[in-house]
């Protein structure tokens, strides 16, 4: 009986919603912002907007010196502000081939003002990829490894383990423990233990050429599992 196919992940496709030209001249011809007039007493009661970090899906292109962010099926463009620790943003895009006129989909965590999108984390950057849709209530981790290939979901009410060859693994899903930059998940399964360690570091899955923001290790049966692990 053959082996069940994995189920989808990063979808290596070129389709290109926005352009270089586009965003060169939309920069080029954006007036300066006039300063914002004094604000009312009432409205300076109000309370201050949402500076949660939250994630942002869409395009990115590197325009000169600055680092031009359009989001999926928007034609708004936000400036983006690396304001991760150790410029942890800037280094997963220069890791994922960031070049003038490259366009990127990413997903980054970060605050947006509408004009400037200042980034603290990089969740995932692939050149010339295709929007993703956002996760939902049933998604909150995907991982993936190769040499065995095999893929990681954990959400919902379960996480789901599947290696070639092997027997698909199911958990009960219960939110992953965090400590500092580590997130960690275990549980008894049919082959024992069940292990799962992401570590908040750039990796690099050369075989899909993207950039994600975890390392995955997954223990089981004996084995250990190694790939790219990234939030949904």
């Amino acid at each position: 009986m053959p082996a069940r196919p994995l189920f989808p992940l990063v979808m290596i496709q070129t389709t290109v919603f926005l352009c270089a030209a586009l965003f060169a001249a939309t920069i080029a011809a954006a007036p300066a912002t006039p300063a914002a007039p004094a604000l009312p007493a009432a409205a300076a009661s109000l309370p201050a907007p949402d500076a949660t970090p939250r994630l942002a899906y869409g395009f990115l292109l590197k325009h000169g010196e600055k680092l031009v962010f359009a989001p999926c099926r928007d034609r708004s463009y936000a400036l983006v502000e690396d304001v991760s620790s150790d410029q942890q943003v800037m280094r997963g895009l220069e890791m994922a081939g960031l070049a003038e006129g490259r366009k990127f989909y990413v997903e980054l965590l970060g605050v947006s003002d509408g004009e400037t999108l200042r980034a603290s984390e990089l969740n995932l950057a692939e050149a010339d990829g295709r929007c993703q849709k956002p996760g939902g209530s049933d998604e909150a981790w995907l991982a993936i490894g190769h040499a065995p290939e095999w893929a990681l979901a954990a959400g919902g009410d379960k996480v789901t383990l599947q290696r070639q060859g092997a027997p698909e693994i199911n958990l009960p899903y219960r939110v992953f423990a965090r400590r500092g930059e580590v997130a960690e998940f275990g549980d008894e399964g049919a082959d024992g233990l069940v292990a799962i360690r992401f570590e908040h570091q750039l990796c690099n899955d050369a075989k899909s050429a993207v950039v994600f923001g975890w390392t995955a290790t997954v223990s089981v049966g004996g084995q250990t599992l190694r790939g790219c692990a990234w939030q949904r």
